[in-house]
């Protein structure tokens, strides 16, 4: 049982959390079960072990970490277009709703800015509360359809033959700003 006042840390992902990274976005992914057309990525494909260990090993993988150094979140992203990309952001269902998305998008962020990457780009969905809404929270703004970088074109193409329906995605982009490494939050 976790106390009031849990201490997260945010760490680079380490190789032997790429095991457990799978597990954590199927969590997140039940989320999309309140979503009857979109239920089925409750149950869909998360990224690999290999990928994660891809992205562990180029330094663009971050967890948050409990008290115990256990992964409860993460944030697994590449270098694309000059930018770094989100490759995707989860956050463990029993963690979810207490500022660690967040706190793994300024980190980031951080860490783009630190290499002198000029912007964070991602893909998501439009009308999601917890997606493009969301984002734009954090200060992204959604790209124009008619003027996405072939590589962003190249994502979502990839992405709708993956059965994601290509028009209730978008790509959004946030230039970069400086954000935290370590935080305490409340228990809910």
């Amino acid at each position: 049982m976790m106390s009031a006042h849990t201490r997260f840390s945010i760490r680079s992902a380490r190789l032997d959390d790429a095991g457990l990274l799978p597990a954590i976005e199927r969590s997140a992914g039940a989320v999309f079960l309140a979503l009857p057309e979109l239920s089925w990525l409750a149950s869909g494909a998360v990224l690999s072990a290999a990928f994660h260990r891809e992205t562990i090993a180029n330094g663009t993988s971050w967890v948050v970490a409990s008290e115990h150094d256990a992964p409860v979140a993460f944030l697994s992203a590449e270098r694309i277009g000059g930018n770094l990309h989100i490759a995707e952001l989860a956050v463990h269902s029993d963690f979810q709703r207490r500022g660690l998305g967040r706190a793994l998008i300024e980190h980031a962020t951080g860490w783009a800015k630190a290499q002198g990457l000029p912007a964070i780009t991602l893909t998501t969905f439009r009308d999601i509360p917890w997606n493009e809404p969301f984002y734009q929270t954090l200060g992204f703004t959604t790209m124009d359809a008619a003027n996405l970088s072939p590589e962003m074109e190249r994502i979502l193409d990839e992405e709708a033959l993956k059965g994601l329906p290509r028009d209730r995605r978008c790509a959004m982009i946030n230039l970069i700003a400086v954000g935290g490494k370590s935080f305490e939050i409340n228990s809910m």
